[in-house]
């Protein structure tokens, strides 16, 4: 006779623990930018990018990890919700929209370009959906490259500059705050206006999660035959799926823009695509927890090679033998590897995926 081990109930400590992590969490969110100020601005800067990066991260997963539907040029979203912010707000057009109205706009924009993504790409599945998608995020980088003839539209590979930044009832975040004698950096008034966008973006997709939508999701991204077979419709899923995915990175994109304050093709490679995808691969396909920590890794590991790497090997060796970028991808290389050796769920791997697995071995 087998026993089932999960109705054992669990230590009161544990329990305790378990109460524990979320206020944990936020205490720990709330203090990160204060702990990065005291080791200089730039680690801060690295926390703002982290959390757009969480933003990019959050939304693949949605169809990555929840619809599982491999998507390669995710970052074609990220480039529309960013020019959608530098066509609106800066002197490029001579149009300078609040953020309430262009932030929306990039959304709804990204979400039109997912949508059309996904009509083309409903019957497809695995290598070759990732092939079309691909190209699609080509494609919209190499059009913002060469929109600036015979019309400028995109200002070609030189970009837009001067861009708006993000004002929130009449407080320019890109100014330093004032306040009862005490100079706030406008990094940190970035920061937590990007967590907010993300404590939002959690709650929404938690919800999605346990929805019906997300039921469904799950439903295609184990035998869409079965869901077929079940009454979903699979094609209007799929298309929400890359709509909602989008629209997330649209977000990102205008807040980006807003932020750096400049945008160019530059920014909206293939590689940026991989290296979300990366993310969700190393923390955890499905897991939200899992996806913020491989997101917060990966954008952390460049600013630590370059504090550290060429000291070292200087130390060492006396001179640079591989440059931290090369060293950067060299490693994270080697992670991936050793991560689908060790660990092919993630960090932190979704339950509800190897549930049927436990239960099994009961």
């Amino acid at each position: 006779m087998t026993t089932n081990s999960t109705a054992l109930p669990l230590p009161a400590s544990f329990a305790l623990d378990r109460r524990l992590q979320l206020p944990l969490v936020i205490l720990l969110a709330l203090a990160a930018p204060l702990i990065a100020l005291a080791m200089g601005k730039s680690w801060v800067r690295v926390l703002d990018f982290a959390l757009l990066y969480v933003l990019l991260a959050i939304g693949l997963n949605l169809v990555v990890g929840f619809a599982g539907l491999l998507d390669l040029g995710y970052i074609a979203f990220y480039a529309v919700g960013a020019y959608t912010w530098a066509f609106l707000a800066s002197p490029h057009f001579g149009i300078h929209l609040p953020f309430w109205i262009v932030l929306p706009l990039g959304a709804a924009f990204a979400a039109l370009a997912g949508i059309a993504l996904g009509f083309p790409t409903l019957r497809l599945r695995g290598d070759y959906l990732a092939i079309v998608t691909l190209g699609f995020g080509e494609i919209i980088r190499i059009f913002m490259n060469n929109l600036n003839q015979p019309i400028n539209i995109t200002n070609g590979p030189q970009g837009i500059d001067s861009i708006d930044p993000l004002t929130i009832a009449g407080l320019d975040l890109s100014k330093d705050l004032e306040l009862f004698g005490f100079q706030i950096s406008s990094l940190l008034l970035y920061y937590y206006a990007f967590l907010a966008c993300v404590v939002l973006a959690i709650i929404l997709v938690r919800r999605l999660q346990i929805s019906r939508i997300g039921r469904a999701w799950a439903a295609i991204r184990d035998d869409e035959l079965a869901a077929k077979a079940i009454g979903i419709d699979t094609r209007m899923m799929k298309l929400l799926a890359f709509a909602m995915g989008a629209t997330f990175g649209g977000v990102s994109g205008g807040l980006f823009a807003a932020f750096q304050g400049f945008v160019s093709p530059e920014s909206f490679s293939l590689m940026e695509s991989i290296v979300v995808l990366t993310m969700i691969v190393l923390g955890g396909m499905g897991n939200l927890a899992g996806v913020i920590v491989g997101a917060i890794l990966l954008t952390a590991l460049p600013e630590l090679l370059r504090h550290f790497a060429v000291p070292m090997q200087m130390a060492l060796f006396g001179k640079t033998l591989l440059d931290p970028e090369v060293l950067r991808m060299l490693l994270l290389s080697l992670a991936m590897i050793v991560m689908m050796l060790v660990r092919p769920a993630g960090l932190l791997p979704a339950r509800t995926r190897y549930a049927h697995r436990d239960r099994r071995n009961a």
